[in-house]
């Protein structure tokens, strides 16, 4: 296990039913095929030794010893190589027979695992032929050559990397409680679910809901391979099931009703899984008591490590299937918090400074449906406009069109004489460009936001976002400060999302052109051509990067070397549908930066003002993000110099 991640597998053969030797072959096909790529655990479905569907024949021993000689091939087959592989079969234990799942790694039989629930309804008669593991008494068999221990104790097993999974058979999980339940809070960070289930209209949704429940739960991996092609459709049809699971979240999922064998492979984050852990009260105070037979897998060789799970290059933006939802709910998280601050101070008017940009655009947005829903007249919301030396017409024009198209007060007040005549009060040189000249333009902004809320007795909304935030890329006490900031658990890749779903929703041009605008603060002058100058992307980095580097070191606590890997397979390596976004060295560049100021740039963060938490990360210093102000980035900075 490198970076965290372990290399997983289900599996789906071909079957014979009762055709012991033919269905060994086809799982030792599919281990080698697993093994040559890299796989370190595989499961295969329920009984796949002897296929699912055998019924009364399951009573013939002539079946059962054939089932215990396949297991004997197979520890012969495997005697060479490092996967651990889950193959489910009828084992004989004290006269009684039960449906197993059996552990194999290089030649060994690691132990063997009953199912507990045994459905015996339907189609299904299990009870008809198997004995549940609450029948079992603990016993020591001899069983295909070795001695092993056999009970209903959660058995835990334990790679030589310190993963840590556990096994369920088919029915288990489908129960009220299932025994993940348990083996996830006694430490299994993996569940494998050995299955057989039939295909019906409308269970294969509710499977995956299930399955995606269950993950998500237990803060683990699951596993799960279904019989498939071969088995008996005497009543039933068996459709094949490949699905992995990680907390909830589906990462891979073979074809339905195939003709042909099944590998899935993926990738999971065990340190990921661990950090969710460590941070769930819920899960840590639920694990007293939990307890699990521990066995010790054998060691393995040491592989090159190749990072092939897919990764996001956009953690924040939802799923394409969902991106109407996921901005509904956003926004109306976002104007809730800011109805209840409005109804609490019995406020009638709200002060916004317009600049024609994304962040204050999405605080308009924000505000306008805001006092919708509490009825209030959209004039009581006061729109200032605030031209200085780097304010360019395409920002300009933008900003008053969009503030008619809403029907809210529109304020025009340059801020060129205010600033020009600060400069004189405090000596400063107006042709010097420098921190001073950009943040007096800030401060002078915010002043004039602040001094008109007085005199209209109205709220001033903050319009600075949580990307921002992470870079301290705000006026200290300038567009830092707000009375109510919306924006604030919004990164900048998700507000150029939402402001270009309401541009659908409105149809206009105006929002569009917003959405395309390079983002400045514009408080340098603009070029010969009066465009944008000052880009804030060139000085302190692509957003799309930020927010990546933001989304993994906040959400998972991850260090640079880990997001560099993730970095590196979401940006520098070329898709199908486009080039790579970023190469190698433009990332770390960036990466650096981020740690920098993140660090830096806590004093920030540490006053800020009330806003709504949004999505799993946050940055307020009252709840999801507490840190000295003064705490040292030197381990961060020198694991950055250190990446390659």
């Amino acid at each position: 296990m490198k970076y965290g991640f372990v290399n997983v597998a289900a599996a789906v053969p071909t079957v014979k039913v009762a055709d012991v030797e033919y269905n060994v072959q086809q799982v030792e096909s599919l281990i080698a095929q697993a093994e040559d790529q890299g796989v370190e655990i595989i499961v295969f479905p329920e009984l796949c030794i002897t296929g699912y569907s055998c019924q009364d024949l399951f009573k013939e021993q002539s079946l059962l010893d054939h089932a215990e000689e396949g297991i004997v091939k197979l520890l012969d087959f495997t005697r060479k190589l490092d996967i651990i592989s889950i193959v489910g079969l009828p084992v004989v234990v004290n006269g009684l027979l039960y449906n197993c799942a059996a552990v194999i790694q290089s030649g060994t039989l690691l132990g063997i695992v009953p199912k507990v629930y045994l459905p015996n309804y339907g189609e299904f008669y299990e009870k008809r032929w198997f004995a549940s593991s609450q029948d079992l008494n603990p016993s020591e068999i001899y069983f295909a050559g070795s001695p092993v221990h056999v009970s209903a104790e959660p058995q835990v097993f334990v790679t030589c990397d310190g993963v840590k999974f556990g096994i369920e058979i088919c029915e288990d999980v489908w129960a009220p409680t299932p025994p993940s339940n348990n083996l996830a809070l006694a430490g299994a960070d993996i569940i494998f679910n050995l299955s057989a289930s039939d295909e019906l209209i409308g269970k294969h949704a509710y499977l995956k809901s299930l399955l995606s429940q269950q993950s998500a739960r237990m803060i683990s991996g699951y596993i799960y391979a279904s019989c498939g092609f071969g088995e008996s459709t005497q009543d039933v049809v068996y459709g094949g099931n490949a699905i992995i699971f990680e907390n909830g979240r589906l990462l891979e999922e073979g074809s339905r009703f195939s003709l042909q064998p099944q590998l899935k492979m993926c990738q999971i984050d065990i340190e990921a899984l661990h950090v969710e852990r460590r941070t769930n009260t819920t899960f840590i105070n639920a694990q007293r008591g939990a307890s699990a037979r521990v066995i010790t897998c054998k060691q393995t060789s040491t592989r090159d490590f190749n990072l092939f799970r897919k990764v996001n290059p956009y953690p924040f933006i939802p799923t394409t299937e969902k991106m109407q939802e996921s901005c509904e709910e956003i926004l109306n998280i976002q104007v809730m918090g800011l109805v209840k601050r409005m109804y609490h101070i019995h406020g009638q008017k709200a002060v916004i400074g317009i600049s024609g940009g994304l962040d204050s655009t999405l605080a308009l947005l924000v505000t306008v449906k805001a006092f919708d829903k509490l009825g209030l007249d959209r004039k009581g919301i006061i729109g200032i406009t605030m031209p200085g030396f780097g304010t360019t017409d395409r920002t300009y024009n933008n900003a008053i069109k969009l503030m008619q198209a809403l029907g809210v007060t529109i304020r025009e007040i340059s801020i060129a004489a205010a600033v020009i005549q600060h400069f004189s009060d405090i000596n400063h040189d107006s042709s010097i460009h420098d921190i001073t000249y950009e943040n007096s333009q800030a401060r002078e902004r915010t002043q004039i936001l602040m001094d008109v809320a007085n005199q209209e007795n109205a709220i001033v909304v903050g319009t600075g976002d949580l990307s921002e935030l992470a870079l301290g890329w705000a006026t200290y006490n300038g567009d830092h400060m707000s009375m109510y900031g919306v924006n604030a658990g919004v990164p900048k890749t998700l507000i150029r999302y939402l402001v270009k779903y309401v541009a659908g929703e409105m149809a206009t041009e105006t929002l569009l052109d917003i959405v395309d605008t390079p983002i400045s603060p514009e408080l340098i002058p603009a070029d010969e051509q009066g465009n944008i100058k000052q880009k804030t992307e060139d000085l302190v980095g692509p957003y799309e990067l930020h927010d990546f580097f933001i989304y993994y070191f906040m959400r998972y606590g991850f260090g640079p070397k880990k997001i560099f890997l993730l970095a590196k397979r979401a940006f520098c390596i070329a898709p199908c549908d486009r080039l790579a976004l970023y190469d190698e060295e433009t990332v770390k560049k960036w990466l650096t930066t981020f740690c920098r100021r993140f660090f830096n740039q806590q004093f920030k963060r540490s006053c800020l003002p009330d806003g709504p938490k949004v999505g799993s990360v946050s940055l307020s210093p009252r709840g999801d993000w507490r840190m000295p102000s003064d705490a040292s980035s030197a381990l961060w900075l020198k694991e950055c110099e250190g990446l390659a």
